[in-house]
């Protein structure tokens, strides 16, 4: 395992790391390059050399630099926010709402929402579903629960990963993350899973979180026991409970994974275009998943 630039520390057990200066609560093995003061994520910001602590970047400003080169960045260059967690808030507030509307309309809305193929199955001819044009259930089956410890399951996982992936990526790059994990497990589902079958959940978009941590932990060289435990569990859970859609599980986690390693291991000179031209591949596959599974169902 590499060890991350501007770190003087080997690999160590949590337990064993400092933690942040500023949040004192988070153990990190990155410090500061210029003070060498612990960083956790949300406080690295990107350096010609390693990563520095967002003091030291105000106080390096007027060097003759534009503006922007000395505004503080995230871990993936993302622009560092006063709330690191807005976006997650968001979404798990749009998943709430759609299972309160869920509730107090039932089946009438959940059909209109879900993740279904062609519907309905043969002999009849199809008037629903992906097949028919409606791509719009790749996105609303991302925000749909039914159950209340499905939805229960999938917002604590958006709340305990999502919040720290935030801080680490940035808005815009964490949300890219999300919908293309959940885009992903729902176009393996259209295309592995029986084309009646009706799949609803952010449980796609959660995996793809998970995979994501796991790279950004191994890119801070942090001890990787707990997430693949946790990774391991959830598999588990997966391919054993009935009633679960492993793949839009599997898929999320794919793309979360090479999402997230294009995010947190693109050279620093081109940066910004690994980073969006990895979503845009991602998307690509995706769509053209969908094109094809289409064409052999209609």
């Amino acid at each position: 395992m590499d060890q991350a630039p501007g770190s003087p520390q080997g690999p160590k057990d949590a337990q064993e790391l400092p933690g942040c200066y500023r949040h004192p609560d988070r153990t990190t093995g990155i410090s500061c390059t210029r003070c060498e003061r612990p960083i956790c994520p949300e406080c690295m910001i990107s350096a010609s050399v390693g990563f520095q602590c967002p003091e030291c970047v105000r106080e390096g400003s007027g060097t003759g630099h534009a503006p922007t080169a000395n505004q503080p960045r995230t871990l993936a260059g993302g622009s560092i926010a006063d709330d690191p967690r807005l976006i997650t808030k968001i979404l798990l507030g749009l998943n709430v709402a759609v299972f309160i509307a869920v509730l107090a309309m039932g089946d009438r809305l959940v059909n209109e929402l879900v993740l279904v193929g062609a519907w309905p199955p043969e002999p009849f001819v199809p008037t629903e579903g992906v097949a028919e044009g409606q791509w719009y259930r790749l996105v609303t089956s991302m925000f749909t629960h039914q159950e209340i410890w499905h939805i229960a399951f999938n917002m604590l996982g958006l709340w305990w990963l999502g919040a720290p992936l935030e801080a680490a990526l940035g808005r815009a790059r964490y949300l890219s993350l999300y919908l293309l994990s959940g885009l992903a497990g729902g176009a393996l589902t259209y295309v592995v899973a029986d084309p009646s079958q009706a799949s609803l959940g952010a449980s796609g978009a959660i995996f793809g979180l998970l995979g994501a941590t796991a790279v950004l932990m191994r890119r801070l060289n942090y001890d990787m026991r707990p997430v693949i435990a946790l990774l391991a569990l959830n598999l588990l859970f997966t391919f054993t409970w009935s009633g679960i859609a492993w793949e839009a599980h599997v898929g999320g986690l794919v793309a979360g994974v090479a999402i997230a390693y294009g995010m947190v291991h693109a050279p620093r000179e081109r940066r910004t275009l690994v980073q969006w031209g990895t979503c845009a591949v991602v998307l690509v596959v995706v769509l053209a998943t969908v094109v094809i599974r289409t064409a052999q169902l209609v």
